[in-house]
């Protein structure tokens, strides 16, 4: 008999804020892959330099500050 798929913890909590086309995204990729959105979001972040070419990642980077600027004092 198959033994039951383990649940990966997910002890922090945070409230996030979203572009419309990031959430859209986001639904997509839940969509396909069916996945809850903190999964998608670990997934992402903890494989984030398996999956991100660093040089476009920095071009879009500087890109973003230049239209939008960058917040001061960083993450709280």
């Amino acid at each position: 008999m198959p033994s039951k798929p383990k649940r990966l913890p997910l002890p922090k909590r945070f409230s996030a804020a979203l572009t419309e086309e990031a959430y859209a995204r986001l639904r997509r990729l839940n969509e396909e892959w069916h996945f809850g959105n903190n999964y998608l979001l670990t997934i992402l972040l903890e494989n984030f330099d398996e999956i991100v070419d660093e040089e476009k990642f920095q071009g879009v980077m500087q890109e973003f500050i230049a239209e939008y600027g960058q917040p001061k004092g960083g993450m709280k």
